[in-house]
């Protein structure tokens, strides 16, 4: 019997309850994938990297994730905003382009680009 064909006919394991498909599937079923941090856990790191990049005089904590991120929220400038984008495009894979007319959104909070990086992350 060919390799691959023993692989679909495995019995159960010894004291395996489970019918003989059942057992060929998981058996057969590969190993999932890392999960991609959850937006909140992605928020916090996020904030922690602003805080790092940046220099702010501020704890990470402290940065409210629904404040706007120009003017009288954060207070960032358009440097401040190419600074992370640089950043966040070499630690999460993400192509943030200063040309993307989208750039209003994403910016448009901390829990908007934590949004955006948990749906174009290539890392």
């Amino acid at each position: 019997m060919p390799a691959a064909a023993a692989r679909e006919h495995q019995a159960p394991a010894a004291g395996c309850r489970c019918s003989p498909q059942l057992y060929n599937s998981l058996v057969q079923t590969p190993a999932p994938q890392p999960l991609p941090l959850a937006p909140l856990d992605l928020e916090r790191e996020l904030a922690s990297l602003f805080v790092e990049a940046l220099n702010l005089p501020i704890e990470p904590q402290d940065i409210d994730p629904a404040a706007p991120l120009y003017g009288e929220g954060l207070g960032l400038d358009s440097i401040d905003v190419l600074e992370v984008a640089l950043v966040v495009s070499k630690r999460y894979g993400v192509q943030l382009r200063a040309d993307n007319q989208e750039n209003q959104r994403i910016f448009r909070s901390l829990r908007h680009l934590a949004e955006y990086i948990a749906t174009h992350r290539s890392k």
